[in-house]
């Protein structure tokens, strides 16, 4: 039951209004430490705060609003002159907003917050009484007053578990010429035979989708001085939206427009059904049919468009994180943000956080040195990370560049052979992209001692194993000695996803477009064999051939006589289909009770049949080395 009886409303909206301040003022808390003498952004971290503190004292929240009032005594010493703005009391500020973090998520909960941690009061009263360094000096030189130690910054975020596959490892695709047999338990359930899912009813297969996922129970507050980081993303994922209510006014809109061509479809049906079907009556129906096409697809964009959030809610999280972990380990780290207002679908927001937030802790930790070792290179002492974010086409591309030392590929190769996770004859045919990529094998990391920051080889492959999950692409490119340059590609939302229909074994499946880099005729004279498994050389590019049949453990009804030359997460290959069906944006369902590997989902085609949407990734990563691979004879005509 939550303490906060008959107040939850209002509980609900001070929490969405006050963790958007917070955020705000924990950047400009970053950048105050840059430009202590900014009065006019001091002005406005305190007034942020102040709004806060007023919210809690609202909703009675004592221990809310007494660390709060104790922090804006100290902002308000900084106004006044009587404290300058110094790492360590920089240290106590963040910590003391860390907490309050905490404390939305324990309200969050419906329940009350506890107090404040001591140790965060007392070193918020040893700043105030001038006991830390940052108190203001005096006209006549004087002994600067004993330092106590800072509390220590807490570990921007703990690198969280691996993600566990979102599909359990079904049977092999040869078994899903049985029969449907439904389980209790969807783990356990058997794959299903294509034909049986395509030509079941519909409501057996595609349950109703939950656009927006329920929000997950936040954690309780720390009772400790080690405050969550502003990157931590163990509280709530939010159930709400804000929406402009120019795009709801479009909707609406829109919606009157469909009810009345809809009136104008019956009025035309009966009569066609009173014999009435002259050639003004037929051409009025196509008209309206037109008509309540395109409305539809408007509508269909502003509903899409109600979803659509900037990009910079999420990117407001990370200078805080940076800073901090750039102070735990002695770096001076300046993040640089571009390209906030991009928007993205809020799902899709909400699961970025966790990728992003490994990134820009690599960065920190891995990418960029250390002031000395910046400065023996002959650069600058503080190190540049820049994260951006721009619409390019029907993608959203986001890159995470910093100017460090750069990756050294031979270096990755070696490590890679020593952590035993590829032998010396793999590791000799990798180019050098393929081993930048290595940097994403689970268990890989260049750091020989764990530390609580890095170590575990854990991070990376979070990062990949996520954008997956999102149809998203990750590249790296890395000079030595010059930076790094981590780039994703993600579809503007999950929603409505553009694939490409393609055939096999007579059967059709939907393989997602952002893989698709084009379309070519195979010519059996064109095949060729390289380490006894079939080619094709595409300008130049050497391009292995694998089949969809085979790929799906089924013998090929025909010579494949088409190819999808696509590309996944680390390497392209041609597909081997039998036919093209067309492009299409379809909406994904799950199946119910079964998942087979290999599968993303289901959609329904024009005429009503189930096709299946296929996880290449997955399909691919099933591949014992030999399913999918074309044997030159079967290309080759007699």
């Amino acid at each position: 039951m939550s303490d906060f009886g008959g107040m939850e409303e209002l509980l609900q909206d001070f929490l969405m209004e006050s963790t958007d301040l917070l955020s705000d003022v924990d950047n400009k808390l970053v950048e105050l430490e840059k430009r202590p003498e900014d009065k006019a952004l001091l002005n406005d971290i305190f007034r942020g705060f102040h709004t806060i503190k007023g919210g809690a004292g609202f909703l009675n929240v004592g221990p809310m609003v007494n660390l709060c009032h104790r922090t804006e005594n100290l902002f308000d010493k900084l106004r006044n002159g009587e404290l300058h703005i110094t790492p360590e009391v920089m240290d106590v500020i963040l910590d003391a907003t860390g907490i309050v973090r905490d404390m939305f998520g324990t309200l969050g909960q419906g329940l009350m917050v506890a107090d404040a941690d001591a140790d965060v009061l007392n070193a918020l009263d040893a700043v105030l009484a001038g006991e830390m360094p940052g108190k203001a000096e005096a006209p006549a030189p004087a002994p600067a007053p004993a330092a106590v130690a800072p509390a220590p910054v807490a570990q921007a975020v703990a690198s969280p578990a691996p993600v566990a596959a979102a599909a359990t490892d079904g049977p092999d695709w040869n078994a899903l010429h049985q029969a449907i047999v439904p389980q209790a338990t969807p783990a356990a359930a058997p794959a299903a035979p294509v034909a049986a899912i395509a030509t079941a009813p519909v409501q057996e297969l595609l349950p109703v989708a939950e656009h927006i996922p329920a929000a997950k129970p936040a954690s309780k507050a720390v009772a400790n001085k080690q405050p969550s980081s502003a990157g931590n993303s163990s509280g709530p994922q939010e159930n709400t939206i804000r929406i402009d209510t120019v795009r709801l006014d479009m909707v609406l809109n829109l919606s009157g427009e469909i009810g009345l061509t809809k009136n104008r479809l019956t009025t035309l049906r009966t009569e066609i059904l009173q014999g009435n079907r002259d050639g003004n009556t037929l051409r009025s129906l196509d008209e309206a049919i037109s008509q309540l096409d395109l409305l539809v697809g408007d509508l269909q964009n502003a509903v899409m468009k109600t979803r659509m959030q900037p990009i910079g809610r999420l990117f407001q999280k990370y200078p805080r994180l940076a800073r901090d972990l750039a102070r735990q380990l002695g770096k001076e780290v300046e993040l640089v943000l571009s390209g906030e207002e991009t928007e993205l679908d809020k799902t899709m927001i909400e699961d970025l956080n966790d990728p992003l937030v490994h990134l820009v802790r690599n960065a920190v930790d891995h990418g960029v040195e250390s002031p000395e070792e910046r400065i023996a290179a002959g650069k600058k002492p503080q190190s540049l990370i820049q994260l951006t974010a721009e619409q390019v086409g029907d993608h959203i591309q986001i890159e995470i560049t910093d100017d460090g030392k750069g990756m050294n590929p031979d270096a990755l190769r070696r490590k890679a052979i020593e952590k035993g996770l590829i032998d010396q004859e793999t590791a000799n045919g990798l180019d050098e992209k393929q081993c930048l990529q290595l940097i994403f094998m689970p268990g890989f990391s260049t750091k020989d001692q764990i530390s609580s920051v890095s170590g575990r080889g854990v991070g990376m492959d979070v990062v990949r194993t996520n954008i997956q999950k999102l149809n998203g692409r990750i590249d790296i490119n890395s000079l030595p000695g010059e930076g790094t340059r981590i780039s994703i590609s993600l579809p503007l939302t999950l929603a409505i996803l553009p694939v490409l229909v393609v055939r096999a074994c007579n059967q059709p499946f939907a393989v997602p477009l952002a893989m698709v880099r084009e379309i070519i005729t195979i010519d059996p004279n064109a095949i060729q064999e390289v380490s006894g498994k079939p080619t094709i050389v595409v300008r130049d590019e050497i391009l292995p051939l694998r089949t969809l049949a085979g790929l799906l453990g089924w013998e090929p009804t025909q010579k494949p006589y088409f190819g999808v030359l696509m590309q996944s997460a680390e390497k392209s290959f041609i597909l081997a289909i039998d036919s093209f069906v067309g492009r299409d944006d379809v909406v994904i369902k799950p199946l119910q009770n079964i998942r087979p590997k290999g599968v993303a989902g289901a959609t329904l085609s024009g005429d009503g049949s189930v096709v299946l949407v296929l996880d290449m990734e997955d399909l691919l990563s099933s591949s014992d080395g030999t399913n999918g691979q074309v044997r030159t004879s079967e290309l080759i005509s007699a």
